[in-house]
């Protein structure tokens, strides 16, 4: 008979950067499944920045509420501009009532220069005198009450300055990927998204 299923092993649902899409993370979602995770992805629209990051955080509510038995309790993991979705559906959104475990992979929590590269809306809320990024790191409540890990790396030049990708709630984990996409790609990072996914909760968290 094969193993049951941590009892707090949840459905992981990954979330995408700019320009990206879901299929962007099959490597990750390939390692995970081969550990009995459930992985979904999902394809946000549009993907270039061309509408607010809230709006795009929505497309997450609707994924869950059409895709997830109700009240079921998940995963996200989210990378780069995805990382910011997530906190938005997590912060804004009410996400918090159901995530239980929020991963981040260099994702411009404080923003990043290369934002002003960006007229459009979702472009320049990265950027770091971003409204959007106040309002986030003002009032870091809903994510004290779930489990966050970040994952950044010094070398990113995409996320400028590097340590953007940093949060002061949660634990932290650097993995010196030479390059930004490489972070979904370098085993120590696949090993450390395990790792997170599969650690116990917290005693409130498991009891909802």
């Amino acid at each position: 008979m094969a193993p049951s299923r941590p009892p707090d092993r949840h459905p992981v649902l990954l979330i995408h950067g700019i320009w990206k899409s879901g299929a962007t993370f099959g490597r990750m979602a390939r390692y995970l499944r081969e550990r009995d995770f459930e992985v979904h992805t999902l394809d946000l629209v549009p993907n270039d920045g061309a509408v607010a990051l809230e709006v795009l955080a929505a497309q997450i509510g609707a994924y869950v509420e059409a895709n997830l038995p109700p009240e079921t309790p998940l995963d996200l993991v989210g990378f780069s501009m995805g990382g910011v979705v997530s906190r938005c559906y997590v912060q804004k959104l009410g996400g918090a009532a159901r995530v239980r475990r929020l991963v981040t992979i260099s994702s411009p929590h404080h923003g990043t220069a290369t934002a002003y590269l960006s007229r459009r809306p979702g472009g320049r809320q990265m950027r770091p005198d971003s409204a959007l990024l106040a309002e986030l790191n003002g009032d870091l409540g809903a994510l004290d009450r779930i489990d966050v890990t970040t994952l950044w790396t010094p070398l990113d030049l995409m996320i400028v300055p590097a340590d953007s990708s940093r949060l002061p709630v949660g634990r932290e984990v650097l993995v010196a990927a030479p390059l930004h996409a490489l972070m979904l790609h370098d085993p120590r990072a696949l090993r450390a998204v395990a790792e997170a996914l599969s650690a116990p909760l917290r005693a409130s968290l498991t009891m909802g």
